[in-house]
C-alpha cells in the first residue's frame, strides 16, 4: 500500500504495486506543493528528483528502475528496458515493461493517466492521454505494445486516473470541428454543460469509449475531476484561471 496514492481495487494484485499520486507527499515548495515531477514551470531538478525518489520507495523499486518519458501529446509508446535515467527520457506517451523489480509511470496536471496490467502475464503499462493521444490513440498503441511483451488483451486491467472532467473542460467551436473533421464518431463527447455557450470536450468519455472498445477484461474510470480537485491533484488549466504555476502529478505502477 502506497501512503500519498490513490490506489484502484482493479489494480491490486500480487506482485503488481501501483498509485495514483497527487500533490501530497513531497518536497517541493509554493506554488509547485509538493510532490510535483516535473521542472517545466520552475521548480527545481533537485526537488523535483527527491520527490521521484519518495514515489519510487513508496511503490518498492530503486529510482534507477523506475522509466519516466519525455512526454510529447504524441502516440508513441516505448518499452522500458529496466535502467531508468530521468535526465535524458525517451520521447513517447505510453510505457511497458515486463521486467520484474520495475515501474513505470507518466506525469499529468488534467490528462488522463491510465494504468494497466496483466498479472498473470506480468505485463505492465502506462499511458498519458490528453486530447490529441486520446482522439489519436494512445490507449490502443500502449495496448498493443503490452501484447508485444506477452499480455493477453482479455486478461488486461485498466484505469483511468484523475483527470480534467468535462464541466471545466470548454474548447469551443473551431476545436471541436478540427476535431470531428477527423474524428467523426466523437461528436457525442462534446457536451454543451448547463450555462454553457461554447462546446466542452468529454476527456474521460473518449478514454473510456476506447478502453471499452478494447475488449479488455476490465475497464475502469476513478471519475476524478482534478479541476475540481485543485487542493489534492495538480490542474494546468484552474492554475492557468487562477493566474499562477502549478506542478505535475505521477502515476505509476511496478511489477515484481
Amino acid at each position: 500500500m502506497t501512503k500519498y496514492a490513490l490506489e484502484a481495487d482493479h489494480l491490486s494484485f500480487d506482485g503488481i504495486a501501483h498509485g495514483f499520486f497527487g500533490r501530497e507527499g513531497g518536497v517541493s515548495p509554493a506554488p509547485f506543493d509538493s510532490l510535483n515531477v516535473s521542472t517545466k514551470q520552475g521548480d527545481s531538478a533537485d526537488n523535483v528528483n527527491q520527490n521521484l525518489t519518495l514515489i519510487a520507495k513508496e511503490l518498492g523499486v530503486k529510482p534507477s528502475q523506475m522509466g519516466l518519458l519525455k512526454q510529447v501529446h504524441s502516440i508513441n509508446v516505448v518499452q522500458f528496458n529496466g535502467k531508468a535515467d530521468w535526465d535524458s527520457r525517451p520521447e513517447g506517451d505510453g510505457i511497458v515493461s515486463n521486467i520484474p523489480g520495475t515501474a513505470i509511470g507518466i506525469q499529468t496536471a488534467d490528462c488522463g493517466p491510465v494504468l494497466f496490467c496483466d498479472s498473470e502475464n506480468k505485463v505492465i503499462g502506462a499511458c498519458h492521454a490528453g486530447w490529441k493521444g486520446a482522439v489519436g490513440g494512445i490507449v490502443h498503441r500502449t495496448l498493443d505494445a503490452m501484447e508485444e511483451l506477452g499480455a493477453n488483451r482479455h486478461k488486461i486491467h485498466a484505469v483511468l486516473g484523475p483527470c480534467i472532467h468535462p464541466e471545466n473542460y470548454e474548447v469551443g467551436d473551431e476545436f471541436k470541428q478540427n476535431v470531428l473533421k477527423d474524428w467523426p464518431e466523437l461528436e457525442s463527447h462534446f457536451p454543451y454543460p448547463p450555462g454553457a455557450v461554447k462546446p466542452h470536450f468529454d476527456l474521460p468519455g473518449t478514454i473510456m469509449h476506447q478502453l471499452e472498445s478494447a475488449h479488455l477484461h476490465t475497464a475502469v474510470n476513478l471519475n476524478i475531476c482534478t479541476y475540481a480537485n485543485n487542493a489534492t491533484y495538480f490542474s494546468h488549466r484552474k492554475a492557468t484561471h487562477l493566474g499562477t504555476k502549478t506542478g505535475r502529478q505521477l502515476s505509476a505502477i511496478a511489477i515484481f
